[in-house]
């Protein structure tokens, strides 16, 4: 197994009104990767640039954050080619992408689109997110730390400038290393890229890691359609499989992510999260994660649910107060 630890820079319009910003809001600017073998040894590198056919003026924090001038951009080969060659460079074995963080793999995908490339998968595919590797190895598990954080955690040498794609895959790489060396069962923590959603049921993803279990559900038309499916709304345990009866049933406080509260009698309080996601062509499709919790845990979900019911009320009497107030006198 081979690691492709990459990194892609972009740039994107100073106006957010060109005629491809909906299908295109960011274009690769340059890619920059390090491959590894199974033991975090150095086997390849590649970097280059790519030359603009969107975005024809460096939107000014990209080239403050990049150092990268149009003039050098031109030098560069057209996306389609330049990707074309990172995916012959990636090779014939098996290998896992491995990133900082979680947007590279789908800028790349959504770019390979644009171009009308073929994809690199007709579903959600797994890979490593090295970001939170790293949390999870060296820190809390939770937190998100910037590149350079990690690099001066693990006292890494600062060869080479910061926010170039070939220099962040570098340093991700030597993270990756270390985490190999040191702490390698964490690389079971797998990410999942969903730009392309599962297209059925049968092909839904399922996984269970050490403290918490993830479901990935099919793309729906609607919102409202994804809530009304009885795998995306159920409460298990996922450590004895039983269905669950909600202490608390889904609320949500923004619209975009809903919570509950089920109890299981061998187990303990379960929390599940539900993140509703939108695709390019406007579907939707959720990110379902369920863990247990503590009895005082489940105390501070009640207590939120209780604020946002309340909040809900205080809003629709000041509506009705409005309401009435317009209303003309007889």
């Amino acid at each position: 197994m081979n690691y492709i630890v990459f990194d892609l820079e972009w740039n994107q319009g100073n106006t957010g009104q060109e005629t491809e910003a909906g299908q295109l809001p960011c274009e690769i600017i340059e890619i920059g990767a390090v491959k590894l073998d199974g033991q975090g040894e150095r086997t390849g590198e590649f970097s280059e640039l790519v030359r603009p056919a969107v975005y024809h003026g460096m939107h000014q924090f990209t080239g403050r954050l990049v150092h990268l001038e149009m003039q050098e951009l031109e030098q560069g080969r057209p996306f389609a080619e330049t990707a074309g060659q990172f995916l012959l460079w990636c090779g014939t074995e098996d290998y896992l992408f491995c990133t900082w963080g979680s947007t590279d793999l789908t800028e790349l995908q959504r770019n390979m689109k644009f171009y009308n490339m073929e994809p690199l998968s007709d579903g959600p595919f797994a890979y490593l997110d090295v970001q939170k590797l790293f949390s999870i190895a060296f820190e809390d598990g939770k937190s998100r730390r910037a590149l350079e954080h990690a690099v001066d955690f693990l006292e890494l040498e600062k060869e080479v400038p910061f926010h170039r794609a070939f220099a962040d895959a570098h340093y991700t790489a030597g993270i990756l290393a270390r985490i190999l060396a040191e702490n390698p069962r964490v690389l079971k923590n797998m990410s999942y890229d969903v730009y392309h959603p599962p297209k059925d049921r049968e092909s839904e993803i399922k996984v269970q890691f050490d403290t918490y279990v993830k479901f990935i559900s099919r793309e729906f038309d609607s919102r409202e359609d994804a809530l009304a499916d009885k795998e995306v709304v159920s409460s298990k345990c996922y450590l004895c499989r039983r269905n669950l009866r909600k202490k608390i049933r889904w609320f949500s406080p923004n619209g975009k992510n809903y919570y509950c509260l089920a109890h299981c009698e061998k187990h303990g309080y379960l929390k599940g999260k539900i993140r509703v996601r939108k695709t390019d062509e406007d579907k939707v499709y959720i990110v379902k994660t369920t863990r247990l919790v503590s009895p005082e845990d489940a105390v501070l979900l009640k207590t939120r649910r209780e604020h946002i019911r309340t909040q809900h009320k205080i809003h629709e009497i000041r509506k009705s107060t409005v309401r009435r107030s317009r209303k003309p006198q007889a």
